[in-house]
């Protein structure tokens, strides 16, 4: 509390990370700070921002059309060739965005994400038109979500926005943070949760049409079968029950084999190649169901 209040006398920002380099040992993790931060803020019914107290930002955005301007006056022309650190909604005063702009893709992983950057697939010639890639680079930052909810918010109904996670109880707990909010942040998910994201893939199901040998796959652990069971436990307004009826984690759980996205996008030029044509094939499918 005398770090946030301090904040407030002096009116500088305070990222969690810097409170616990603070004091290092007494803290001894960073989860402490986050549970802290998070309980302050409930108890006292507002949010972060209001304590002057932000996540570091981590995560990473490309594509074409996007310019954010920020409140210093400093302008952020985002590109499809690499990716670009999103900053923390406090700083942001407006987004700049062409009208061209087609759809809108979540990536999962970090790896993913500049593989993609890699072949400028945000403006690829076998897509109807430019798009934004944005990843959290797992489990999303707060400043993530907050873009994928202004985009879900103000982008046109016809602007698909969809999910690349794994096929695995981890990528749908993934992908349900940004669609429905966090449990750490209930008190927040009105103003974070992005419901109109949807589940693009990769899925267990998928697997036999994309001709990949079930051996190639990665056995569950008792981690991933603890973690599928507790999904499939969740209420309905967090594990919806269109998710359940694709059963994939059941899938999952009877074949003892998770679907990562890697067996798509490992290092050769051909994996490479089926990432692309399978991303290209589903954007253009979410797009045709959009219009």
């Amino acid at each position: 509390m005398d770090f946030a209040h301090q904040a407030l006398v002096d009116n500088v920002p305070l990222t969690k990370r810097d409170m616990y380099y603070k004091d290092v040992p007494l803290f001894k993790a960073q989860g402490t700070v986050d549970r802290l931060v998070d309980d302050l803020a409930v108890t006292l019914d507002l949010e972060r921002a209001d304590l002057k107290i932000r996540a570091a930002s981590k995560g990473l955005i490309c594509g074409t059309g996007l310019t954010i301007h920020l409140l210093e006056g400093e302008v952020i022309s985002i590109n499809d060739s690499e990716g670009t650190l999103i900053p923390t909604g406090e700083t942001i005063e407006r987004f700049e965005l062409k009208e061209d702009i087609s759809w809108v893709l979540v990536v999962e992983k970090e790896a993913v994400f500049q593989t993609l950057c890699r072949f400028q697939f945000a403006s690829h010639q076998s897509l109807p038109g430019p798009g934004l890639i944005i990843t959290g680079k797992g489990y999303p930052d707060v400043a993530t979500r907050q873009l994928v909810k202004t985009l879900s918010d103000n982008l046109p109904a016809h602007i698909p926005i969809v999910a690349l996670v794994d096929g695995d109880a981890y990528g749908l707990d993934i992908l349900s943070v940004y669609k429905y909010g966090s449990r750490s942040l209930r008190h927040e998910n009105e103003k974070l949760a992005a419901k109109r994201i949807e589940w693009l893939g990769i899925w267990a199901s998928e697997i036999a049409d994309l001709e990949i040998d079930l051996d190639t796959l990665i056995p569950i652990t008792l981690h991933d079968e603890k973690k599928a069971l507790a999904v499939l436990s969740r209420a309905t307004d967090v594990v919806p029950t269109k998710w359940r009826q694709v059963k994939e984690l059941t899938r999952m759980l009877h074949i003892r084999r998770k679907a990562e996205i890697e067996i798509l996008s490992g290092s050769s030029s051909q994996k490479s190649n089926s990432l692309i044509h399978y991303l290209a094939h589903k954007v253009c499918h979410f797009i045709e169901m959009s219009a």
